[in-house]
């Protein structure tokens, strides 16, 4: 299912999946294809996890991260969804053979 891309111009990132949307910052990101790709990874998971907890899960993921490493880069990056979603935005066929809760394996 293609998600709707939304160009929003005041965001701080290249992209992000608010559930069914993808938001990129320029309008070129919406051809990017491994930005689409990373954030349809996202969609996939929050699909996964009926949305509301995947959001839920991501920002206590997040918090528990920034506790242990005291540092807002390496707690974004090593969000457990995040990790899967970097590990894989560059390949093009991720999406047709990615496994139902693969992010479960980006667990450290």
């Amino acid at each position: 299912m293609p998600y709707p891309v939304m160009v929003v111009r005041r965001l701080k990132v290249s992209g992000m999946a608010v559930y069914p949307f993808i938001l990129v910052q320029k309008p070129t990101d919406a051809h990017d294809p491994v930005i689409i790709r990373h954030e349809t990874i996202h969609m996939k998971q929050a699909e996964e996890l009926f949305i509301i907890p995947f959001y839920l899960l991501y920002l206590l993921n997040y918090l528990f991260n920034l506790y242990k490493y005291r540092n807002h880069d390496q707690a974004y990056l090593n969000i457990v969804f995040e990790r899967e979603a970097y590990r894989c935005e560059r390949d093009s066929t991720y999406l047709q053979h990615r496994r139902l809760w693969a992010w479960r394996f980006y667990f450290k």
